[in-house]
């Protein structure tokens, strides 16, 4: 993987083989971040990336110059890999090793966006199980958005504070909003 913009411009990242993920690709990324570009001022705002893998999206802010970043994965090895990548480019970037779930039921940490990028084999419920966790906690700042990256085959649409969706080849993100 690479970063496409910033500070870190062009810097390749390659993440262990035996980690258990499925990067962001660059093209989906980058349309993700022109995207974002448009709603944002990067240094202003505080991201939560869950689901985090390898780190990838949340590098990309950094690049871009945000200062608040926290990740959040289950695996002890993608949690390690963020810290070492983190450290090694001196982001702000904090981990937090604990079921995504979990965390969304008791954490009180607000952000302008939060990027949740599950297993495409989600269930439907697992899917909607983050939004409504995300609305019912008030994890979302005021005009803030929610960024669930999945398939194509897979359809959120239905799913209560839903907005819109972008595809890019086989990935799709869906955007959801307070309003």
């Amino acid at each position: 993987m690479r970063i496409i913009s910033g500070l870190y411009k062009s810097r390749k990242i390659v993440a262990p083989k035996t980690l258990p993920v499925r990067p962001t690709t660059d093209m989906a990324k980058e349309s993700l971040f022109n995207i974002i570009n448009n709603l944002f001022y990067f240094d202003d705002i505080t991201v939560l990336d869950l689901f985090a893998g390898t780190g990838n999206i949340s590098y990309e802010f950094a690049s871009r110059g945000t200062q608040n970043i926290t990740c959040v994965d289950q695996d002890y090895g993608c949690v390690k890999f963020i810290n070492q990548t983190a450290e090694t480019f001196k982001m702000p970037i904090s981990t937090i090793k604990s079921d995504v779930f979990k965390f969304l039921e008791k954490s009180n940490l607000q952000a302008n966006i939060i990027f949740a990028d599950p297993p495409y084999n989600f269930s439907e419920e697992q899917f909607a199980k983050i939004p409504e966790l995300v609305f019912q906690n008030n994890l979302l700042l005021e005009d803030g958005i929610l960024i669930i990256e999945h398939s194509k085959h897979t359809n959120l649409s239905n799913l209560n504070h839903y907005d819109y969706s972008k595809g890019y080849g086989g990935s799709v993100f869906s955007f959801f909003e307070i309003g």
